[in-house]
């Protein structure tokens, strides 16, 4: 698919255990090229969640090799995660909104973290809440907003720094279709600026719909699936 140096993320037999349990992945290979665009499928129990985990830096392999943007994270220092972890954009599935903070200044947070002007942030970001149909939110603090509203802002929040890398867990499990589907043109918009997106889904008719090729994982393993229009 492309080679580790020029990778976005690449998994070399990869296991992963909790404690002393048993391995919730084995022997996980697998390679990510830039602005690619996959579908992260399988059962549940299946791994997803925790091979996300590894992919933005919140767990370590219990063996094998995880290398983002061409280094192997066992190997980097720790002073320099914190610039890593800011090209990688997360929608979790619990949302992690600042309770106390609002609409707006989630979703500007990382601009501001990264020292961008005030005048641009407002700009960039009421535009992404227009887009993602919250624009007479932004005053809003995140427990006045429905479980779909709050997922539309965890999301805005993730991709408003343009990410070298976007991992999304089951990021159109609270809203409906129509929602759904635009979320998605928002993923590939973003795909075609530059950014590899990974979405773990149970949506089986989204994935149809979209045709991106898949992870699938299933016991532990992970199997390299082409979407349709590949084969």
């Amino acid at each position: 698919m492309t080679n580790a140096a020029n990778s976005v993320v690449r998994f070399e037999n990869v296991g992963m255990r909790y404690g002393a349990g048993p391995e919730v992945l084995r022997d996980v290979t697998f390679t990510l090229p830039p602005a690619s665009f996959h579908f992260l499928t399988g059962p549940s129990g299946a791994g997803k969640s925790s091979l996300l985990r590894l992919m933005y830096l919140a767990n370590r392999p219990s063996r094998g090799v995880v290398s983002l943007f061409g280094e192997d994270v066992a190997t980097i220092p720790r002073r320099s995660l914190p610039e890593l972890r800011r090209n990688i954009g997360v929608v979790f599935q619990d949302f992690r909104l600042l309770e106390h903070q609002s609409v707006f200044d989630n979703v500007a947070l990382p601009l501001r973290v990264a020292g961008g002007k005030e005048n641009q942030i407002r700009k960039h970001v009421s535009e992404l809440l227009n887009w993602v149909g919250l624009e007479e939110s932004l005053d809003k603090l995140p427990s006045t907003l429905s479980g779909g509203e709050q997922q539309r802002v965890a999301i805005a929040r993730a991709v408003i720094g343009r990410p070298r890398l976007l991992l999304a867990d089951e990021p159109t499990g609270n809203v409906d279709d129509a929602i759904a589907v635009r979320l998605l043109y928002l993923f590939e918009e973003l795909n075609r600026m530059g950014t590899s997106v990974v979405i773990a889904t149970h949506n089986e008719a989204l994935v149809s719909k979209f045709k991106h090729r898949q992870l699938h994982l299933d016991r532990g393993g992970v199997e390299y699936r082409q979407s349709d229009s590949d084969s």
